[in-house]
This record gives C-alpha cells, sequence and structure tokens, in this order.
C-alpha cells in the first residue's frame, strides 16, 4: 500500500492517483532505512507435527493455503503487513511503511480475529505482540530488526495454547481498549532482566486506546468557548446552518471543549454525533449511520444508491427535526472522513435553508491538506485553531487532573515544561509519572510517541528528509543548514517544503540567529524529538558532522559548544556502531578541542556549572592516556573542587599525574601545592615549595602565561594561610598581570577575589579599603568578580556600623555563589556574615548563618573552609556561654586544620586558652594564649592580632590578673581603631569591661 503524501490515505502500489483525495501519488522512492517504533505479531500453530501426521498432505496444504490467507487478510485489514510465513508461524509488522498512533490496538485488534479464525479452522496457535523501536530495512532487506521481534518472538513462545500475550509497551499503549490478566514477568533467554507479560482477555469494541477526561473542569479557552456559543446562537437566532470546525493537533483539547459546548447546548438543541473512522471496511458512511441508530432512523431509508439521494434524504431529515428543535450535528476526526462523506456535510452546509442546524467538525489540521478550500468562501462557515494552553491555565489543568493528589514541585514543572501546553499530552505524562514515578526527567510516554510518529509519516518523502535534517540542529533550526544537510532531491522545492511544514503546524517561523537566513522553530519540542529519533545513527552521525563543517563558516557567539556538541554527537554515535571506527580518534580531537574552548570560555564569564560539564564533556570523549584528556585535568580538577566535587576533583588530577608532556606535568604541580594546602593534606611547606619552583621552571622556558599566573597564585595563598598579608597582594599583583595579558578572565577574578580580602583583613584603613575594593572591580569582570566584591566591601561597612548595607551586600554575593554552583565559596561566606553580625551584636543571626555553612560544607565532604568555620562557629557559642558545646567544636576544628593554617591555630589557642582559665588552670590557660599571640605577631591579620590580645586579657582577668590583662585589652582594642573598625573596636570594648578589665 501507498501513503498519499497530501492525506495519508493509503492506496494500492500501483494507484496513480489517491482515491480519497485525488492527489496525484508520487513515484514510489526507494525504500530508506529509518528508526520507528512498531508493533510486531507473532503467530504459531500448536500441535502442526501431529496434524500433519494425521493428515493427508493434500489435503493438508489445502487446508493452510486457506488458513494462511485468512491471516493475512485479517493483517492487512487492520494495516498489517505480513513479514513472512515460516513452516507454520506468520510474523505481521504494524507501523510500515506508514505509522499510525493505533498501530498496537490494530495489532491486538487482528490478534482478536485471528483466534477466532483459526478456531474456525479448528486448529489452536499462540500469539505473541510486542512493541517497541526497530530498524526499518532499505530495499531488497529485511523489513525490521532489532530487540523488540525478537521479544515478540519470545512472548508467542510462551504462550500457551489459544493464548495471546502482550509486552508491557504493548499494554501502555492499549491499557484503555482492552482487558488483560497480568502473568509472572518472563526470563527470556538473551534477556538481562525479565520481561513484562499479560495475558490478553478481551478487546472492547469500539474502545480508544487513550482514555480521555471529559469530566475535568475546562480550563482556559474563554474565547474559543465564546465564539463557538455566538456561532450556535447566530444558527438559532437566524434560522440558518452554520458550518463551524474546530481545529488542532491530537490532544490539544478539542474533545474537551465539545464536551463543554454540549454542556451548555443539550437543554436548547438535540445533539447528533458520529465520528469518522480511521480506518476499517464499510466506513464511508459510518458518522451517518451512527447518527441514524441513535435517533431511531433506519440507515438504509438515509443511504440511498448514490451520493446526491444520500446527501438530499439526510438534508430533508436535518430540516425536518430543526423545525421544531435546533439540530447540532458534531463530526469528529473529520480528518479521516471519506471523501464522499466530506461532500455530504458540505452539501448540508450549502444548501441547508430556514433551519436552525449547527454542524460541529472537529478535525486536526490534517483535514486542510485533504480538503484545501474547506469551508473558504462560505458565508455561514467560521472556524478556530486550538493553540497550547497557557503556563497558568495548563497549571490549572495539572491541579483538575491531580485531584487533590500530591505532586513534588519539581517533577510537577518537569511535566509543565514537556507537555508545552497540550492537555493529552500532560494526562499521558501524568499517568506515567503514577505509574513509574516522578525521578529524573519525564518520559516521553509511548502513546505520545506514537501520535507524533503518525503525524509525521504522513509527510511526503521531501518534505520529511526537510524535517529530518531541521530536527539535526535542534529545536530551531534553519533554512540553509537545511540546504546543506538535504539531499539533491529536496533542495530544488526547499522554500516550498518548509511552507508546507509550516502549514501543517509543525514548525512556525522565528527569527534567524545568522544574517540573510531564514530561522524555524518546531511547534513542539517532542515533534523536533520524533523526527530526530527516526533517523538511523549511521546518518544521524553523518550529518551532525556535516552541520558542524558547516556552522564553522558562521560567526557565533557560543560557536564552540554548539560546534562541539554536533561532533560530540558524531563520535557517539559512531563508536555505538563501531567502536573500530577508524574515523574515531579525529572526531574525538575534533570535539574535545571545541568543548574544552567552550568550558574555559564559560569559566571565564562565570557560568560555572556550564563550564564544569563542558570540561568533563571534553575530557570524557577521549580515551584515557590521551595526552590531550590528561591536558584537561587541571582546569577541570579545579572547577569540580571548586563546585564540592572534591572526590571527583582529586580522580582527574590524579590521572593528570601521569601526563608525559612538560608543561601538563607542571600544570600538575601546581594543583598540588594549592589544593593541598587549601585543604590541609599532610604535605610540607618545603615540598609545596620544590613543586611551585620546578613548575615555575617549566612555565617560564614555554613562555606559558596561565601557567605563570597559577604560579603566582599558589605563592600567594602560601602567604594568605602564613597571614602575610602584604606578601599575599604582591603576589596577587604578579599573577594578576600574567593573566589580564592572555585575558585569563576565570583565574583573573578569583586573584582579584584575594586581594580585595587582603584590603578587608589586612592593617588598610577601613576608608582607603573601600575605595581599593571599588577601584579593583569593573562590570565586565561578570557575576563571580561581583559576589567577591560585594563581600568584602559589605565586611568593610559593617566595620562602620552600616550593618543593613552590609548585610545586603553579603547576602547578595552569597546567591551570586550558589547560582554558580560554587558551594565551597557559598558555605565559606557564612564567616563574612558571621563578621557582620559579630559587630552588629547579633549573635543569633551569627550562629544561623555559621551553622548553615557547617551543614553546607560536611555535606559536600570540604576540607578548606570547614575547620575555619567550624571555629567561628565555636567562637559565637562562647560569646554565648555554651562551653560545652565550644569544647567540641574545638576538636572537630583541630582535627581538619592543615599543619600551615595559621590563622586556625591562632584561634584555637585563644579559645582552648579560655576554656583552660574557665576550668581553673591559669597557667596552662595563659601559656596557651600566649603561644596564639605569639602566632599572630608574626602575621599583618589585623582582627587575629587584635583577638588574639582579647584572648590573652581574658584569660588573664579569668585567672584573677585584671591589672595584667590591661595592656593586652587596650592593644586590642588599639588594633581595631587604628583599622577604622569602629564595630569590632565596640565590641572588644564591651566584652573586655564586662570582665572588669581598665581600657582606660
Amino acid at each position: 500500500m501507498t501513503a498519499c503524501p497530501s492525506c495519508a490515505r493509503e492506496n494500492p502500489d500501483d494507484a496513480r492517483f489517491c482515491s480519497t483525495c485525488g492527489a496525484q501519488l508520487a513515484a514510489p522512492e526507494p525504500a530508506r532505512e529509518s528508526r520507528k517504533v512498531v508493533s510486531i505479531l507473532f503467530c504459531d500453530l500448536v500441535g502442526s507435527t501431529a496434524l500433519g501426521e494425521s493428515t493427508d498432505p493434500e489435503a493438508l496444504r489445502g487446508r493452510m493455503r486457506r488458513y494462511f490467507a485468512d491471516l493475512r487478510a485479517i493483517i492487512e485489514r487492520h494495516g498489517g503487513v505480513v513479514e513472512k510465513f515460516v513452516g507454520d508461524a506468520v510474523m505481521a509488522v504494524f507501523g510500515i511503511p506508514v505509522a499510525h498512533e493505533d498501530d498496537a490496538l490494530r495489532a491486538v485488534r487482528a490478534a482478536a480475529e485471528m483466534r477466532v479464525a483459526i478456531t474456525g479452522h479448528g486448529l489452536e496457535a499462540r500469539i505473541g505482540i510486542n512493541t517497541g523501536e526497530v530498524v526499518v530495512g532499505g530495499e531488497g532487506e529485511t523489513l525490521v530488526t532489532g530487540d523488540a521481534v525478537n521479544v515478540a518472538a519470545r512472548l508467542e513462545q510462551a504462550a500457551g495454547s489459544g493464548e495471546a500475550l502482550i509486552g508491557g509497551e504493548t499494554r501502555r499503549l492499549v491499557r484503555n481498549a482492552v482487558r488483560v490478566e497480568p502473568v509472572e514477568p518472563l526470563t527470556l533467554k538473551g534477556k538481562s532482566e525479565p520481561v513484562e507479560a499479560f495475558r490478553l482477555v478481551e478487546v472492547i469494541a469500539d474502545a480508544d486506546a487513550l482514555l480521555r477526561h471529559p469530566e475535568a473542569p475546562l480550563v482556559g479557552r474563554t474565547r474559543e468557548r465564546e465564539r463557538l456559543w455566538r456561532d450556535f446562537e447566530d444558527a438559532v437566532t437566524e434560522r440558518t446552518c452554520r458550518l463551524f470546525t474546530l481545529l488542532g493537533p491530537a490532544g490539544i483539547g478539542k474533545s474537551r471543549l465539545v464536551a463543554d459546548f454540549l454542556d451548555r447546548v443539550s437543554g436548547d438543541a438535540d445533539v447528533l454525533r458520529g465520528r469518522c473512522l480511521h480506518y476499517g471496511e464499510g466506513i464511508t458512511y459510518w458518522p451517518l449511520v451512527e447518527i441514524l441508530v441513535a435517533i431511531g432512523v433506519e440507515p438504509d431509508s438515509v443511504i440511498g444508491t448514490s451520493p446526491p439521494e444520500t446527501q438530499l434524504a439526510f438534508r430533508r431529515l436535518l430540516e425536518t427535526r430543526a423545525a421544531g428543535r435546533p439540530q447540532v450535528v458534531v463530526i469528529d476526526d473529520l480528518q479521516w472522513a471519506e471523501p464522499v462523506f466530506v461532500d455530504l456535510v458540505e452539501h448540508v452546509a450549502d444548501f441547508s435553508r430556514d433551519a436552525p442546524i449547527f454542524l460541529l467538525c472537529v478535525a486536526r489540521t490534517e483535514l486542510l491538506d485533504r480538503r484545501q478550500g474547506w469551508g473558504g468562501g462560505k458565508m455561514n462557515a467560521s472556524s478556530i485553531l486550538l493553540e497550547p494552553l497557557k503556563g497558568e491555565d495548563c497549571d490549572a489543568l495539572i491541579d483538575n487532573l491531580l485531584a487533590g493528589a500530591l505532586l513534588d514541585v519539581g517533577t510537577r514543572d518537569r511535566i509543565a515544561v514537556a507537555s508545552e501546553g497540550n492537555p493529552l499530552f500532560v494526562e499521558e505524562m501524568l499517568a506515567m509519572v503514577r505509574e513509574h514515578g516522578g525521578d529524573g526527567e519525564i518520559v516521553v510516554p509511548p502513546t505520545i510517541h506514537a501520535l507524533l510518529q503518525a503525524r509525521l509519516d504522513t509527510l511526503g518523502i521531501d518534505e520529511r528528509l526537510v524535517i529530518e535534517r531541521g530536527s539535526v540542529e535542534g529545536e530551531v533550526f534553519h533554512r540553509g543548514a537545511v540546504a546543506e544537510l538535504a539531499p539533491d532531491s529536496a533542495r530544488p522545492e526547499l522554500g516550498s517544503h518548509l511552507a508546507t511544514l509550516v502549514r501543517k503546524e509543525l514548525i512556525r517561523s522565528v527569527a534567524s540567529t545568522f544574517a540573510e537566513d531564514e530561522g524555524f522553530r518546531f511547534r513542539h519540542l517532542l515533534i523536533r524529538d520524533a523526527a530526530y529519533e527516526s533517523l538511523p545513527k549511521a546518518t544521524r552521525a553523518r550529518l551532525h558532522e556535516r552541520f558542524a563543517d558547516w556552522l564553522v563558516g558562521h560567526d557565533l557567539i557560543e560557536g564552540d559548544e554548539i560546534v562541539g556538541y554536533h561532533v560530540e554527537q558524531a563520535h557517539r554515535y559512531r563508536s555505538e556502531l563501531d567502536p573500530a571506527d577508524p574515523a574515531l580518534s579525529a572526531l574525538a580531537a575534533r570535539a574535545s578541542e571545541h568543548l574544552a574552548a567552550a568550558g574555559r570560555g564559560a569559566l571565564d564569564r562565570g557560568d560555572f556549572n556550564a563550564g564544569r560539564s563542558l570540561l568533563r564533556r571534553a575530557r570524557s570523549v577521549l580515551p584515557p592516556g590521551d595526552e590531550r584528556r590528561l591536558a584537561l585535568g587541571p582546569d577541570l580538577a579545579t572547577a569540580l573542587r571548586e563546585a564540592g566535587n572534591l572526590d571527583e576533583g582529586d580522580t582527574v588530577l590524579a590521572e593528570a599525574r601521569s601526563s608525559s608532556d612538560p608543561v601538563t606535568h607542571a600544570l600538575v604541580l601546581l594543583n598540588d601545592s594549592i589544593w593541598s594546602l587549601v585543604e590541609g593534606v599532610r604535605v610540607s611547606a618545603d615540598q609545596r615549595h620544590a613543586w611551585r619552583e620546578e613548575a615555575r621552571a617549566v612555565l617560564e622556558d614555554a613562555r606559558h602565561d596561565e601557567g605563570l599566573a597559577l604560579y603566582w597564585w599558589s605563592v600567594a595563598l602560601e602567604a594568605w594561610f602564613g597571614l602575610r598579608v602584604h606578601e599575599t597582594a604582591d603576589a596577587c599583583e604578579r599573577a594578576l598581570a600574567h593573566a589580564e595579558k592572555i585575558g585569563a578572565a576565570r583565574l583573573a577574578n578569583v586573584v582579584r577575589s584575594r586581594l580585595l580580602s587582603s584590603y578587608v583583613v589586612g592593617p588598610t584603613p577601613v576608608d582607603e579599603a573601600i575605595e581599593q575594593v571599588q577601584a579593583l572591580h569593573h562590570d565586565e569582570h561578570g557575576a563571580l568578580a561581583t559576589a567577591w566584591q560585594r563581600t568584602a566591601l559589605g565586611r568593610l561597612l559593617a566595620m562602620k556600623g552600616e550593618f543593613d548595607r552590609a548585610r545586603d551586600l553579603v547576602r547578595g554575593g552569597r546567591q551570586l555563589y550558589q547560582d554558580a554552583g560554587l558551594l565551597m565559596s557559598a558555605g565559606g561566606i557564612s564567616m563574612s556574615e558571621s563578621s557582620v553580625e559579630l559587630r552588629a551584636g547579633d549573635t543569633a543571626a551569627e550562629e544561623a548563618a555559621l551553622r548553615e555553612g557547617v551543614e553546607l560544607l560536611e555535606t559536600i565532604g570540604d576540607r578548606g573552609y570547614y575547620p575555619t568555620v567550624v571555629l567561628k562557629l565555636a567562637g559565637c557559642l562562647y560569646e554565648q556561654g555554651r562551653h560545652d558545646e565550644v569544647e567540641d567544636l574545638c576538636q572537630r576544628a583541630r582535627e581538619t586544620t592543615g599543619a600551615d593554617d595559621l590563622v586556625n591555630f591562632v584561634d584555637l589557642d585563644g579559645l582552648e586558652g579560655c576554656l583552660l582559665a574557665r576550668r581553673g588552670q591559669p597557667a596552662a590557660a595563659e601559656a596557651r594564649a600566649r603561644h596564639g599571640l605569639e602566632l599572630a605577631e608574626t602575621t599583618d591579620f589585623f582582627e587575629a592580632r587584635a583577638l588574639a590580645r582579647a584572648r590573652l586579657a581574658e584569660v588573664l582577668a579569668l585567672g584573677g590578673h585584671a591589672e595584667d590583662a590591661t595592656e593586652p585589652a587596650r592593644g586590642a582594642v588599639a588594633i581595631a581603631e587604628a583599622k577604622g573598625d569602629v564595630a569590632f573596636a565596640a565590641h572588644l570594648r564591651e566584652r573586655l569591661t564586662r570582665l572588669g578589665i581598665d581600657l582606660g
């Protein structure tokens, strides 16, 4: 059978014109390989060996000939194709060459009819039906190949005599039209997991595979409801016939709108309703027969021997009935009507007079392909096209369908996005969630896939080629790209094919990304997915590579990411088909190069989530041990660790250590130096120094500015952990010079962040520090640089007592960290929040911020910020007198603090000294506090120096030596005042005075 490219009606293979719409049928195209979801039916006789033994060969041959002829007729009547007869077994496929949305139901109906026919032959058989993805062969090849075929055969073998077993996917597609009994999942040879199976009990007559919910409240559609009602009122008031056509794709809500209209109109008119069938025998006037039977009229009294006779009889019947009461005639699925029946509807619309008749035709947009002038030129005709539901209406629909059941917000949002406002898609996705749970991505239900596949199969061959090529680019595609990817046969009429796809509501025109080109967007992302999934993987690989070549010639901001993606896909499909393909190595290298460039670019502009993902992909596409893969290790490891993926970062860097490239090895050494310090790994300062200097020699020889920037950054961090602010700033300036020289924005911003911090914690007076912080930051540095600047500025303003502004700035910085996925920084910023709240005197807010930080850092397994935040929390609780908790926190901090993290040891000595003093151990307490002060005095961290003095003063006062506490106490306040930190000075003054210390 040949499908008409205009109306999709099937015609005999030798037909030149469509028997339905009259369109010329194109010469058959050579069958091309494609991927499709089909339903496969296997049927095998039971006891055929015994039958052959007891039956004369000639009689058996005749009996089997009749048996096979009957089965073929049944299969073909339901739209299936007989793949083969082998012995006494039959294999049939439903869904080729043209898919139908109800192929699974057709297969099940055929199976039910076959069982009756087989019994009529005095035979018994087993039947198995399965639905799944297959590869449809080209000319001269097996029709279909794939695991779905094997499972169908196994289901047939597992069925009992006279039984039909259907697979799980088939059952999902026909669940509302059958009665089945579940059987134990089948352990089938060659299958790693048991296979769902159901025994077919009954096929429910006239039932649809899809269960609709007309009882659900109608949402949205206010304008459409008014149009529909107004046209009906016009028909009644003017006593005339009105033809109203309600158009829209499957599932858009046509039936629900009609149900709402009929509820409103039922008291004012008679409602007559008929439905056009997709296939079957004697279906030409099927809707008319349904109407006549419903009102008690013998069909033969209206359906005459010729179309004009039938038209006249039906029109007069309606006019007679309308004389007493308005008639509403609803014709469902008019797109499937035979031309003779469409003529009948038009006749009533054109010739009815002085009769309130409202013809409501419900159809998919394919009707306009069959009847391009439908309704045109008629003064009494109107139509509307239903669009997808708006966001708020889609939310209301979900509420209605849930009927009070709970659904998590994430799943709900994913359904709303994936359905794109199609009510049926919402219903089916909700049903899928109920059956399988809502974790992860929303899986497209098989019912929806069947609808979309069938819709695409109505396209002509060149239109299909065009939409498939568009799908390779993505949801939005361009005419130029399609022209590049399309075969020669489709190019001359490309504009016409695109216009047809627009008219068929499959795509729509949008603004083009490229100058002098046309842009198009798929009407629904799922249409794009269905078109793409029909392409064989070999074709996908070839088209992705060609599109990448085309894209390279176009100036695109995110060109590396998009080119990298398409080359990556080409590599993926080639490797799936043939892991030994010699083209894989070059494809992998090309994909990695573009993805790595895109990843580094994303990191530079502060898009850390994208940067990590792109670098991961750039690395994973290359084989283990490849030097290009190893070279990506340092950058990826850093990005992963900053996001809290510490173990993965360690794994990536460990692999990179095997590199034989000197520059890569040098960058690994610098990363080891930096992260062993930050994470408190037990590596000596001498070892870190040796690593840095070994790396520096290589990088200077290579004139590798980015590596040299990283070298000076590692020097700056070493100084920072030693609380040497001036050394930190000097090293940062040198790192910044190298980074800015080559435009290494991410590294430059990281370095700037430490410069900003040095202005905060160093001796630079507050007002001068504020000027420095504001001068160092520019908007073009990006969102993360803004986060660091806001945090620094907030801390400085808190020192001046401007707490509200300070809080806003620091909280804004936290939000930017969280948005970027920088969980380590998001946890670490709790120290800045603590700094603000300590000065504001809000210990409750300080504790809450620090506990949140500790919890986050514990969750990600951080080994850098964690001990410092724990110590800040200990200090906060100490201020509240919760000394037992402080002791525990100090122990946790000491166990996790790195050997070179000087600020923590200063803080630990001071806090533990105070605890010892409160436990009545003054000598030990004073020794501990003085040790902390000695450490602090080697630094220029003003707060560490001031706090160490204050802790010593407290220890002395608690030991009964308040007079000896005066000097360190006054020194603490003086350091804070010299900084201009009036808030901290006031805090120290109040606290020390409370201990009875004379501050003068």
